[in-house]
């Protein structure tokens, strides 16, 4: 492996010899350009020399001025290819790198007119965010743009996974309004295909929930309509719990609110979303319990 870091090296090192001399006065008269094309075919080496090694950060950089070169060619489609692979060479060490790349590759594929190949990095940007930066508010930002792109190119499934991860974050940040327009929206979507149908429930199941974060009478008229849209709602194990927290909640029963969830969680394990807006809905009978 440090051999191949040693000849990327001495490949970057040519390459940046074979640029310096297409811009002397002897290069511009005698095949500057084709200097050019050989700096890029030894840039190309480099990084993926670099990718052998394992040594990550380099081979972003050596794709990154491989795209540049690309750019001022004018090979827009090589360019925005390079950008991408260096992105996803930055991603292993530098994060915040990888977005900056991502987004030239971006810029490129919109002026494309490529917007589901744009959408799909809007999606990786996204990601990062949420798994490596844990900035929620930018993993919206680039989730939502994602959306739209795909929705724009009639990619529905796509566009509807992208507003669920919005819906999910935006309840997180308390933004209760808008992740049940959206968890609405997608289950009203999903009610006109046969095969996304079942999957109704746990978005009805999911808006509910942000409603009885909310207030409690807003919730039972909600979980009426979603009967209403989708029969099937009323006899599933999410709306009997639903029912049974409603009441409890009117009660007060913080022990009964808590053995019904007990009791859902032995069969339908709740993952730490559910778990976070029950734990907020159960605070509303007791402030003081965090159990």
């Amino acid at each position: 492996m440090a051999d191949s870091e040693q000849k990327a090296m001495q490949l970057m090192a040519e390459a940046e010899k074979k640029l310096t001399s297409s811009k002397g006065l002897f290069g511009s008269l005698f095949g500057g350009s084709s200097k050019v094309d050989e700096a890029m075919d030894l840039y190309q080496q480099a990084a993926n020399k670099f990718k052998m090694a394992k040594k990550w950060n380099s081979a972003g950089l050596a794709f990154s001025e491989l795209a540049s070169l690309h750019a001022k060619a004018g090979s827009r489609l090589d360019a925005a290819t390079n950008f991408v692979e260096a992105g996803n060479c930055f991603k292993k060490t530098d994060p915040n790198e990888s977005v900056t790349s991502l987004l030239k590759a971006i810029e490129i594929y919109t002026d494309m007119g490529k917007f589901t190949i744009a959408a799909k990095h809007h999606q990786a940007i996204a990601e990062i965010y949420e798994t490596e930066v844990a900035d929620m508010e930018k993993a919206i930002q680039h989730y939502e743009q994602a959306s739209d792109y795909f929705r724009g190119e009639e990619v529905n499934s796509s566009a509807n996974k992208c507003q669920l991860k919005v819906a999910m974050f935006a309840a997180q940040m308390e933004n209760y309004e808008k992740a049940i327009q959206i968890y609405e929206q997608v289950a009203t979507s999903s009610l006109e295909s046969s095969l996304l149908k079942y999957s109704a429930k746990e978005y009805m199941f999911r808006a509910a929930l942000c409603h009885l974060c909310v207030d409690l009478t807003n919730s039972r008229i909600a979980v009426e309509k979603y009967e209403e849209m989708y029969p099937a709602f009323q006899d599933s194990r999410e709306c009997k719990l639903l029912k049974a927290l409603m009441n409890h909640l009117e009660e007060q029963n913080v022990d009964a609110f808590t053995d019904a969830v007990k009791e859902y969680d032995s069969i339908s394990r709740l993952d730490q979303w559910y778990t976070t807006m029950l734990l907020r809905i159960k605070k509303s009978i007791n402030p003081e319990d965090i159990c």
